[in-house]
């Protein structure tokens, strides 16, 4: 495949990951089956596995080999689809369209998809725990170690308690770009540094640098998503617009106007290309991924 194919890579990487992810989840045929089925339907057949792309793309720069990355892949994805269940949730956001179709609590119920959420997480930490992803242990759970991070109080679900707090009331930017840092900016974080982490040993000069492009595309990722939930409807964006803002929630277009706004992520894409300056042509895709999270349409 062609290094300038990114749309056919793309479309590889997301089929790839909806085989893998089919064939990791729990059948529907073994008990507790309303519950795999909770899990299976929040993780498959839909989103742009940007995630996914993300670690496949970072493996590029160290080599790796694609049986780690899948793993690697299928545990960011299934982090990523349980936090979409419990934000969705009435104690949470509320919202009861996901991905084009109803949410996991209004197809089955809250309890269930509380629980989904719960198993999905789990079964992410299992997936890094029992597979070999490193050729060094102290790698391994250096990787266990920095995921853990991202989806817990100092990442994701801090970010989401930091949100949450925020409804009705202004924040500075600083203060949005640091809700957002760990919200959605640490499981992206994560993806980067997972996915160069499965392959050769990088130095600390070219971690770094990967680490820099991860924040500037995460925070990056969340200013386009606040600009789509302005000007795309349900049908493209496959979720409710507007849920932000009729909720009192921060953003990025409320802080800065739409202008701006839309600066901001030109300014932030243009950081990741300089954090990615000293690499080769192996961080082709992730310069390409770059320029799909901020020039995307839904």
């Amino acid at each position: 495949m062609s290094a300038t194919d990114f749309p056919a890579w793309s479309r590889e990487v997301a089929g790839r990951m909806e085989t893998v992810l089919d064939g990791l989840l729990p059948s529907s045929r073994i008990a507790p089956a309303r519950l795999h089925d909770a899990m299976r339907y929040a993780t498959l057949g839909g989103g742009k596995r940007v995630r996914p792309m993300l670690v496949f793309a970072a493996g590029e720069v160290s080599q790796a080999e694609a049986p780690r990355l899948e793993i690697a892949s299928a545990a960011v994805e299934l982090i990523h689809a349980y936090s979409l269940v419990h934000d969705d949730m009435p104690c949470m956001d509320d919202d009861v369209l996901r991905r084009g179709k109803p949410t996991c609590h209004v197809e089955f119920d809250e309890a269930t998809a509380l629980l989904a959420g719960d198993a999905m997480q789990s079964l992410a930490f299992q997936l890094l725990a029992e597979n070999r992803l490193a050729d060094d242990p102290r790698v391994q759970l250096q990787m266990i170690q920095l995921f853990a991070v991202a989806c817990g109080s100092r990442g994701m679900a801090g970010g989401q308690a930091i949100d949450l707090d925020a409804v009705g009331r202004s924040l500075t930017l600083p203060e949005l770009e640091n809700m957002h840092i760990h919200k959605t900016g640490a499981l992206i974080r994560a993806s980067v540094l997972l996915g160069a982490r499965c392959g050769r040993p990088l130095d600390a000069t070219a971690m770094a640098s990967l680490d820099r492009y991860a924040k500037c595309v995460g925070l990056a990722f969340q200013v386009v998503d606040d600009i789509l939930d302005e000007e795309a409807d349900s049908a493209t964006l496959g979720k409710t617009p507007g849920k932000d803002r009729e909720a009192g929630k921060p953003t990025y277009t409320s802080l800065l106007g739409l202008p701006d706004a839309k600066k901001f992520a030109s300014d932030l894409l243009a950081d990741a290309h300089e954090a990615l300056s000293a690499f080769d042509a192996r961080a082709d895709r992730l310069r390409q991924l770059a320029d799909f999270i901020v020039k995307r349409d839904r």
